[in-house]
């Protein structure tokens, strides 16, 4: 089995009896029940992913932040040069970013990868190089990238999970770094939720009103192209269409600074009713997608192997859960939702997860922010299971039924 298929066959979704206990628990503390709103329901979460009630404070957490390049930048899709990826990198790394003044006040490790810059990077302390490629193809003129390089991708972030829960973390947050990344972000959520790009497509970094119009047109065509404009993408009963997917997919091609070799890739035009064929999750992610979303979805896989909780950030994040939630159903019940982006495709990729978002402040930075801010009140929330008196152990008289 290849490290991706192991990773998906560990998950398991929440336990029954842990849900039921913490919610027991719940209603046993000397508040009325459901006066904490949404954090009763985020540390009853957190108990059945955990299995067990109460649930492990979810601390210390640990960022990974995967940046990568995309090929569709080309189509003029963002107004910031390509080149503030690889710029944005060196920031991160010297602790200058908003991303790092977050981590810092929640006390979260920082750990940035570069699974897919389109320049070689210095080696450096917090940095970890698993370059899959020099950035993705154009995904407007066919497959962002091969099958193979989106497993090598989610294979990354799944190791870089693994690693960072063996060093310690009980929580993880996920981040990223790509310019025109929700460009590909919203080719995803239209590909897996049937929702139109018109509805889904924000601002990005700031695209003025030509801009966004552009960036729309580029979004429909790539999903044209790539055979998605049909509609969602079938659920895949746990496989993603990892048939055949034998041994480890390697570091797929890399092709210099061109970016990927889109050769061998699984788009398709639309047949002659109009309508898209089936597509797998793999495939999908191949054809729309980006390295970091295919690092930040195996991230998310690895999370929830370990049993440990995942705090997703934006819509980057979302869209990458969404890719997760085909592969394996069950990876969901190990998230929580940060917050709420202010790019419209979020609000859709949560609402198809069935997440509630846990903050809302207009926020469309990205680099894992939403998360961290919500990393706080996940740890109240579990905190509160640990530590607040029942009514019976503190002698106080509960409500008559």
């Amino acid at each position: 089995m290849t490290l991706l298929e192991q990773t998906i066959a560990a998950i398991r979704p929440a336990d029954p009896a842990a849900l039921a206990a913490a919610r027991a628990h719940q209603d046993s503390l000397t508040k009325p029940r459901g006066a904490l709103g949404a954090l009763e329901e985020v540390a009853v979460r957190l108990a059945g992913a955990a299995a067990v009630n109460p649930p492990p404070m979810p601390f210390p957490a640990a960022l990974a932040i995967f940046a990568a390049d995309h090929g569709v930048h080309a189509q003029g899709v963002s107004p910031w040069p390509r080149e503030v990826t690889a710029q944005m990198v060196g920031n991160f790394l010297a602790g200058g970013a908003v991303a790092n003044a977050f981590a810092a006040q929640v006390g979260a490790s920082v750990t940035v990868v570069d699974v897919g810059v389109a320049a070689d990077l210095e080696p450096a302390p917090g940095l970890t190089v698993s370059k899959v490629a020099y950035g993705t193809a154009d995904m407007s003129q066919g497959p962002a990238m091969t099958v193979e390089q989106a497993v090598a991708a989610l294979e990354t972030g799944i190791t870089v999970a693994r690693d960072l829960v063996g060093r310690g973390a009980r929580c993880l947050v996920t981040g990223d770094m790509g310019i025109a990344n929700t460009t590909a972000s919203a080719a995803l959520i239209c590909a897996f939720t049937g929702r139109d790009p018109d509805v889904v497509t924000g601002r990005g970094t700031g695209a003025d009103d030509a801009t966004l119009a552009r960036k729309v047109a580029v979004i429909r065509r790539a999903l044209r192209v790539n055979g998605l404009a049909g509609g969602p993408t079938e659920g895949s009963g746990g496989s993603g269409g990892l048939e055949g997917l034998e041994g480890s997919a390697g570091q797929g091609d890399l092709d210099g600074r061109g970016g990927l070799n889109a050769s061998g890739g699984s788009g398709g035009s639309d047949d002659a009713s109009g309508e898209a064929p089936a597509r797998s999750a793999l495939e999908t992610l191949a054809a729309v997608g980006g390295l970091e979303h295919a690092a930040i979805a195996g991230f998310v896989l690895g999370g929830a192997a370990a049993r440990v909780p995942v705090i997703l950030d934006g819509v980057i994040a979302g869209s990458a859960a969404l890719v997760a939630a085909e592969l394996a159903p069950g990876a969901v019940d190990h998230c929580v939702a940060g917050h709420r982006s202010a790019e419209p495709g979020h609000a859709a990729a949560l609402d198809h997860l069935g997440l509630r978002p846990l903050v809302e402040l207009e926020m469309r930075l990205g680099e894992g922010t939403g998360g961290l801010l919500a990393h706080p009140l996940v740890c109240a929330a579990v905190r509160v299971m640990h530590e607040v008196a029942t009514f019976d152990s503190a002698g106080v008289t509960d409500k008559e039924a």
